[in-house]
């Protein structure tokens, strides 16, 4: 089986190097008390922009969110939902990835931070409000979580997504 090309072997592979990174990244931010909460910058979610590159993120990010939230003590709705959340940013930028390779717009990778920034800012305040009992309400906790997203995916994934540009086909193998 390939995908984009790639053979089954080095899409785990890099998968699973992925979901490592974002896990040990989110412990990170976990000990810092960034991970959780209404106020949260995951480090981690700066990988959200890899499926942008390679359909291997989007397994990757998806397994490390939920490997990370089992690991960190979410509440159960977190694991589930989030990595949920997770996974529907994932595709999205993924798939804009694809618009980017079959078109070559430039504009396209200024795009790619924005289904996880979306799919978390919707889904993550209504886990915080019922699962943790967060008091603040969901559109404040919205652009918490949201704030959170832009810097990690938007800002910092953006960074991320400009020096990794160059050599992308020597890191991916796209």
């Amino acid at each position: 089986m390939r995908v984009q090309g790639m053979s089954r072997t080095l899409v785990i592979t890099q998968a699973a190097i992925i979901a490592a990174l974002y896990t040990v990244l989110t412990i990170f931010a976990a000990s810092l008390n960034l991970a959780s909460g209404a106020i949260q910058v995951r480090f981690s979610e700066v990988l959200t922009i890899l499926p942008f590159f390679s359909f291997a993120g989007v397994p990757g990010v998806t397994i490390g969110c939920l490997v990370s939230n089992i690991v960190i003590g979410s509440d159960i709705f977190d694991i589930i939902f989030g990595t949920l959340a997770t996974f529907i940013g994932a595709v999205g930028t993924w798939y804009i990835g694809i618009l980017f390779k079959k078109t070559g717009k430039n504009f396209l990778k200024f795009l790619s931070p924005l289904p996880p920034i979306i799919a978390n800012t919707i889904i993550v305040p209504f886990v915080l409000a019922y699962a943790y009992h967060v008091p603040d309400g969901i559109p404040f906790l919205m652009l918490t979580v949201g704030a959170g997203e832009v810097i990690s995916c938007g800002i910092l994934g953006l960074i991320v997504l400009t020096a990794l540009f160059p050599i992308r086909d020597k890191v991916f193998r796209v």
